[in-house]
């Protein structure tokens, strides 16, 4: 019995090999990649100016200081762009779901005529696009510049994000589930609202975090439709004016907060920025972790 066990043990000893190895190596450089730059960030954030102008702060702030936030947030243009992209990026994912999943409930019906040929045609919006011009004299002549609805209506549908969602309700809810309830007399909305989307949690939870981190980084948008109204810039875009001022001027006159090492402020910034998704993605981990993967493997 004993030398049974010692088998299996030098039998689980020798599986950890050189690929093995090479596999966790790997992760554990592309994971270091991704951290330590953030990590970086956060440290000159949290230090004196001196010792970031000597560049002697890499992974650990040196002379700890929170001078830094105490004058971002002092900073009333800081606080509503914030302010702004919370609104934004709160209406922009809520609009962006109800409208996915308006779409994808019929598309994922297999009875529904036409189908194929919508799916087909919301893929091609994937491949071929008109441009930013387009775009831009589109917003124009619906008279939406200089307002957030130019950053909430333009981008709250994904193809993308349709064509995922759609995949999942066709291969995990169970064509039966839906004729029970036609047999019970429900219809197309209450088989959504009590069938479809308390199944289909994993993918909304996947879907939204990715509607939602999508809006909060994006500035290019906001820079093209926001143009004499300061008031609706986005966060993102006050980061970006910060960090095109910082590197002009050692006076930002854009926020007017006074540093003597404008690189201590735009880390700072960038960690201010960060946090929000950074807070909100524990909650929703369990869900996303399920909804990656949902509909990439067909049984």
């Amino acid at each position: 019995m004993q030398g049974s066990g010692s088998s299996k043990a030098v039998k689980r000893v020798r599986r950890f090999g050189a690929v093995d190895a090479a596999i966790y190596t790997t992760i554990a450089i592309a994971s270091l990649l991704c951290l330590l730059p953030f990590v970086h960030v956060v440290a000159k954030s949290l230090s004196t100016d001196a010792y970031v102008i000597a560049n002697k702060v890499f992974l650990w702030p040196k002379g700890f200081t929170l001078e830094a936030y105490h004058k971002i947030l002092a900073d009333a243009s800081i606080v509503r762009s914030l302010y702004v992209s919370v609104i934004v990026t709160t209406a922009f994912t809520v609009l962006g779901m109800i409208i996915t999943t308006c779409a994808a409930y019929p598309l994922s019906r297999r009875n529904l005529r036409g189908g194929t040929f919508f799916s087909y045609l919301f893929m091609f919006t994937l491949i071929f696009h008109a441009g930013m011009i387009p775009d831009y004299l589109n917003v124009s002549n619906l008279g939406l510049l200089d307002t957030l609805w130019s950053l909430i209506l333009p981008g709250a549908f994904s193809a993308f994000n349709l064509l995922i969602m759609r995949t999942s309700i066709r291969s995990n809810i169970p064509d039966s589930l839906e004729e029970a309830a036609r047999i019970d007399g429900a219809g197309h909305f209450r088989i959504l609202t009590t069938i479809v989307l308390p199944l289909s949690k994993p993918i909304i939870a996947t879907l939204s975090l990715f509607y939602a981190v999508g809006r909060w980084n994006l500035y290019q948008d906001a820079l093209f439709y926001i143009k004499h109204e300061t008031s609706l810039r986005p966060l993102q875009l006050k980061l970006y004016y910060l960090v095109v001022q910082a590197s002009e001027s050692f006076q930002l006159e854009m926020t007017n907060v006074n540093l003597s090492n404008p690189e201590v402020l735009k880390a700072s910034v960038v960690v201010f920025a960060t946090l929000p998704i950074l807070c909100v993605y524990p909650f929703i981990q369990k869900y996303f972790v399920q909804g990656v993967m949902l509909g990439a493997i067909k049984e």
